[in-house]
């Protein structure tokens, strides 16, 4: 595809890249195929071939307007497209540069600006635990739509921490909501991995990733988050420490294997990012390794029947698909994937489940849909957003894989 920058984006990081990546799409359309979002509207505006038509007339001179904006805003940054894409095209990286572009010359409502300021504040503020403390003690009086984003609390012993050191360590990164939310997928984590002659250890000075702030156009605070974070964990990764960064969260697992990318312009941080990136797993990159300890190890199994949803910034963002299923039935599980649809988003992407919320419970619908004649005894996942956003369609207990693993522990 042919692009004739406009002057102002010329010779310019951004531009150079999104010129870079614009070239190699073709125009095929192999993405509307699977983009959840065009299955569900049926606009080619609303597909991957459509936005990066509109974003090659934003970066050629053209005035975006407000449904330019909304065309982008809905996008889920589910990258399917990317996985489905014959030409390579790095959809994931144009369309942050292109929303980035939009959201400079097109001013938002005043509604919606508050909405995304409450959103990237809020959700990475040290006042965010005690104010889901405080939702899930009034839970029972809250309105659905509330109640839907606000979990029930955590049960007796879901903080519990390994006490025992070991030679081999990692850090893990605990996230911004997941704390305060689903405490029981950081604590699990750490005893699993205990289980398995692995200490688990957390840079109390690391926070949000960066996804929320980047998400929402915020590039400067993404970046900064993100520089924050590496300064966290630098001293144990430089000296040798650690030997992996996990990441229980798929969301975040995408955004900082990112990190060398979204640093490589920054003189200070371009090495550290790339080098932090490189040492990123994901949790269920870890359990091929692992898998000798558990089997020893996981004998209670109170849940067999498990439902696996693959999330998208697992399969689709870090590229790791079939390694969770088969380490869990491995260790005696009975897992299964949606006979349909197993690759397509489930709708939460983060903050989306807030901003569109008429697609996002559509696409969650969807995905329940497919989910449910498999009768499984739990849904397990790899995301928080995900979980929370599939738990308040369903009363089938929806859960993080590790979860499952941690309570079929033999002490």
């Amino acid at each position: 595809m042919q692009t004739q920058l406009a002057p102002e984006f010329k010779n310019t990081p951004e531009g150079d890249e999104a010129e870079a990546i614009l070239r190699k799409c073709v125009h095929c359309g192999f993405c509307t195929a699977t983009c959840p979002t065009y299955q569900l509207l049926g606009d080619d505006l609303d597909s991957p071939r459509g936005r990066i038509y509109l974003m090659k007339q934003v970066m050629e001179g053209h005035a975006p307007t407000r449904k330019t904006q909304l065309h982008l805003d809905r996008c889920l940054t589910c990258r399917n497209c990317e996985t489905t894409c014959p030409s390579g095209v790095d959809y994931g990286h144009l369309v942050e540069i292109g929303r980035r572009v939009v959201e400079e010359r097109v001013p938002r409502p005043v509604g919606q600006r508050a909405l995304r300021w409450l959103l990237k504040e809020g959700l990475t503020s040290r006042l965010f635990g005690p104010a889901m403390a405080l939702g899930q003690a009034l839970r029972p009086l809250l309105p659905p739509s509330l109640k839907a984003k606000v979990p029930e609390p955590a049960g007796a012993g879901s903080r519990r921490w390994p006490t025992r050191e070991h030679p081999r360590k990692v850090l893990l990164l605990a996230g911004c909501v997941q704390p305060a939310m689903m405490p029981n997928i950081n604590s699990a984590t750490a005893r699993v991995l205990d289980a398995c002659g692995i200490q688990t250890l957390v840079a109390g000075e690391a926070g949000c990733c960066g996804a929320i702030r980047l998400h929402l156009n915020d590039h400067a605070g993404g970046l900064a988050d993100m520089r924050r974070n590496i300064d966290a964990w630098w001293p144990a990764a430089s000296a040798g420490e650690v030997e992996a960064i996990v990441m229980n969260a798929s969301g975040c697992g995408a955004t900082v294997k990112d990190y060398g990318h979204a640093l490589a312009g920054d003189p200070a941080y371009a090495d550290k990012a790339r080098r932090i990136s490189e040492l990123t797993k994901d949790l269920g990159e870890l359990l091929p390794d692992l898998m000798p300890q558990l089997k020893a190890k996981v004998r209670r199994r109170q849940v067999t029947q498990l439902a696996f949803h693959p999330p998208c910034t697992l399969q689709h963002g870090q590229k790791v698909r079939g390694t969770i299923e088969p380490q869990l039935a491995e260790l005696g599980f009975d897992v299964k994937l949606a006979t349909g649809e197993s690759h397509l988003c489930c709708g939460s992407a983060g903050t989306y489940s807030v901003l569109q919320p008429d697609l996002a419970y559509a696409l969650r619908d969807r995905k329940l849909a497919q989910l449910e004649p498999l009768k499984a005894q739990a849904i397990v996942s790899a995301n928080i957003g995900c979980i929370q956003h599939l738990q308040s369609g369903t009363a089938t207990p929806v859960r993080h894989w590790v979860e499952v693993v941690d309570e079929a522990l033999v002490d």
